[in-house]
């Protein structure tokens, strides 16, 4: 399906918003401060904090320039504040009031009149009236001065980067690490936001994607900074419908306590599954904005939590006593699936979770998300030795200190039990949402294939796709595969998908597909034609339920899927059929490139080559001899459509990978080198450094080998392109030979045919073009 990475309005619709919308404020802080800010009212912008130590600070964020919303709805950005005044009433409880030293200072960042970075602190009790925790503030930019006390130091207004509010804990010790006696609970409130003068209000991108088929999914720790309204405004103006997949993270949505006994210097999870206040407020905002735009949450909750805030006991160790610990910086820890408490945990919190979706009146969709056994990176050690499931594996089991190497007997059946202790803990995970639900719950469990069918580690799967999760065990099974997706391993992510489906059997109907990420934005033009392309893929295979992860990278990569186009009129690009007449020997082939050359006042030229491979032209017309064959064209031209669809041309002068015209074999060309995780290979010929990509081959002509041995483990892909049943491996010499067409289209939507100069013997003209397939 169509798709486009968008960069930038080009005249789609736009609308005007007021300057600081409340909507588009956004929170931030170190750890283990947690804040969020949600909208209650479309004028009304709340901030919930908890503070633990004495130099706690959050700040309450606006951007001149947006780079958060996907940009078909990003604001313009405008850095003028000149003659620009903000109004607000504030209220707050529990931080630091507006009269108190290190009360509420709006900082800006920006430049002087000179273009020097420049940073002012402006006092908001200096433009207060009322109490120092119900005032009405008015902040006319252009008079605004840093400082203390009044008179101060004029800010300069016209050009401003961001602004923040800081909010800070009664006893608030800048810089301090020293705990607070007991946590700080607070709050602010800016109601009746209002903004006059100049510049007061911006353009915003209003773009209404026509709804499609995929859904989306995204993470609290990727999105805790921003309003539920921002997001789901995202998300509905996008085009997407249905479930929202909400990952509930690992690390901003519980409640922080002491430890106990070697543990009570450190903040950890409060062991009653407790979320903090922020997120519980953000949660049901959320969930709530969910249900006025007909969306609906599927709420996930995985093994996984910040290492920071993880109670040592519950981590799951390998044999040398190592922390399971991923590869995220900070990384999170694992829970064992063994340790009582922690399963406790996940139980208290999925409930909690649960009342906030059904208080909002939203149904109950769970998922289970990545439950697995950890293997440590780099040395391959899994994390089965943690004092609970050592006990429960019968206190002294067989050691495993590398899942790359054979594996004997008794250390499979260490697996296996590992896979059943795993599958029951996931079951009963599932019940306890089952059992907090007043109504129905659904059930879904998340894998991820390339990790448990890593090839280095043949026998991962016995623990982490245990047979216990089988159908019926939950009601959806949920596959993403995207480290194979966008390195291009097509041939395990095929063999896994036989291998689930043989392993835990459940029916297409029962499956859904999450397709991404794309870490870095550099990737973007690469990974995200593979990830739309899985989707597709995923629906030719049945898949009904396809979600694409994650909302900020879509946002960040402008990704906009496309609606498939239902008209009855549309017509096909392309028909899969030969150009039907023979072609004389006066046909012309004509190889075009496009360059700019600039000549210079001396006379010296600038070439520059717009395109990287010929575009070919065609004449078939001096092929036509007869009024038989003239009508064959006619009939040919008016089932194309003229232009409107593409064919195939056999070219006489060059159409086969050996040579021009000679019969292929298997050593023709080079198509690419195996690494041991490629499986799909484009065909190409080479002319010299200049590579040509091959798009409609003669399928039945294909002739593959690898390092020279002719091979059939392969199938053909539309598009022109190999897959390989496995990978070659790494340094094999890939080569291949076939015959090929070119496609084209009529040069025109008309046809110029004169029966008096067919008549004597002048040919017509019929130009024919090469059309650049986008596969």
């Amino acid at each position: 399906m169509a798709f486009w990475l968008a960069q930038q309005r080009n005249g789609q619709d736009s609308d005007v918003i007021q300057r600081f919308d409340p909507r588009f404020w956004t929170v931030n802080f170190p750890r283990p401060v947690m804040a969020s800010a949600v909208t209650p009212n479309p004028q009304t912008l709340r901030i919930d904090c908890e503070f633990h130590h004495e130099g706690d600070l959050a700040g309450v964020i606006w951007e001149s320039e947006d780079t958060l919303d996907h940009p078909l709805l990003r604001y313009e950005t405008n850095r003028d504040y000149a003659h620009t005044v903000l109004s607000f009433r504030w209220r707050s409880n529990g931080v630091i009031a507006l009269d108190v030293p290190h009360g509420p200072t709006l900082t800006i960042e920006g430049r002087d009149a000179s273009g020097a970075p420049r940073t002012w602190y402006v006092r908001l009790w200096n433009y207060a009236q009322g109490s120092p925790e119900d005032a009405q503030i008015t902040l006319p930019f252009s008079e605004l001065e840093s400082g203390y006390g009044l008179p101060g130091e004029l800010i300069y207004p016209g050009d401003i980067d961001r602004m923040f509010i800081s909010l800070v804990p009664q006893g608030y010790a800048p810089g301090s690490t020293d705990r607070l006696a007991e946590r700080a609970d607070g709050w602010a409130e800016l109601s009746e936001i209002n903004c006059y003068g100049d510049h007061g209000m911006l353009t915003i991108g209003d773009v209404f994607v026509p709804p499609h088929d995929i859904q989306i999914a995204s993470a609290y720790d990727d999105s805790f900074n921003q309003t539920p309204a921002r997001l789901v405004r995202s998300i509905e103006q996008l085009g997407y419908r249905g479930k929202v997949l909400h990952y509930v993270g690992m690390s901003h949505f519980f409640r922080l306590e002491s430890g106990l006994g070697a543990e009570s210097n450190r903040l950890l999870a409060a062991s009653d599954g407790s979320l903090c206040e922020p997120a519980r407020r953000w949660h049901e905002d959320f969930f709530a904005a969910l249900k006025d735009a007909s969306l609906t949450p599927i709420i996930s909750l995985s093994y996984e939590l910040f290492a920071e805030h993880c109670p040592q006991d519950w981590q799951q160790l390998a044999h040398d006593g190592s922390p399971g610990r991923t590869g995220w910086v900070p990384p999170s820890a694992l829970l064992s699936p063994a340790n009582t408490q922690a399963m406790a945990w996940l139980h208290n919190v999925a409930a909690r979770f649960v009342g906030l979706a059904e208080g909002v009146g939203q149904p109950v969709h769970f998922q289970i998300g990545e439950p697995w056994w950890w293997v440590q990176p780099g040395t391959f050690a899994p994390c089965l030795y943690d004092p609970a499931a050592t006990a429960f594996f019968g206190g002294n089991p067989p050691v495993i200190t590398d899942m790359r190497i054979d594996l004997d007997s008794a250390q499979t059946h260490l697996l296996d039990q590992a896979g059943a202790l795993l599958a029951a803990t996931t079951r009963d995970l599932g019940q306890a949402v089952r059992d907090a639900a007043t109504g129905p719950a659904e059930i879904l469990l998340l894998a991820f294939t390339p990790t448990i069918f890593d090839g280095l580690m043949p026998e991962l799967y016995r623990s982490n796709m245990p047979v216990g999760w089988a159908y019926p065990a939950f009601d959806r099974l949920q596959l993403e595969d995207y480290d194979w997706l966008t390195h291009g391993a097509d041939a395990q992510r095929k063999a896994a998908y036989q291998t689930v489906n043989a392993r835990l059997g459940y029916p297409i109907e029962r499956q859904d597909y999450l397709s991404g990420f794309v870490l870095n934005a550099e990737d973007a033009d690469a990974y995200w034609r593979r990830i739309d392309a899985a989707l597709d893929e995923a629906a030719a295979r049945g898949v009904e339920q396809l979600f694409v992860w994650a909302l900020p990278q879509v946002a960040r990569d402008g990704f906009t899927r496309l609606p498939a186009n239902q008209s009855e009129d549309d017509v096909n690009p392309f028909d899969d059929i030969a150009y039907p007449l023979p072609l004389g020997r006066d046909m012309s082939a004509s190889p075009e490139f496009s360059t700019t050359v600039a000549v210079t006042a001396s006379g010296h030229e600038r070439r520059n080559a717009l395109w990287s491979d010929a575009r070919l032209q065609y004449d078939v017309g001096p092929g036509i001899r007869s009024e038989e064959e003239l009508g064959v064209l006619l009939g040919f031209f008016r089932a194309r459509h003229g232009p409107a669809t593409a064919f195939r041309l056999r070219d006489p002068y060059d159409f086969s990978t050996n040579a021009m015209t000679q019969e292929p074999t298997a050593i023709d060309q080079q198509i690419g080198t195996g690494d041991g995780i490629q499986s799909v290979f484009d065909l190409i010929k080479s002319y010299g450094e200049q590579v040509r990509r091959i798009t409609r081959p003669e399928q039945s002509s294909i002739l593959i080998s690898l390092d020279g041995v002719p091979t059939t483990s392969w199938d053909f892909q539309e598009g022109g392109s190999i897959a390989f049943h496995t990978a070659p491996p790494a340094g094999t010499d890939i080569r291949a030979g076939f015959t090929f067409d070119v496609p084209v289209r009529f040069a025109s939507d008309r046809l110029d045919i004169s029966g008096l100069d067919f008549a004597v013997g002048e040919a017509p003209s019929v130009p024919l073009v090469e059309v650049r397939e986008d596969v």
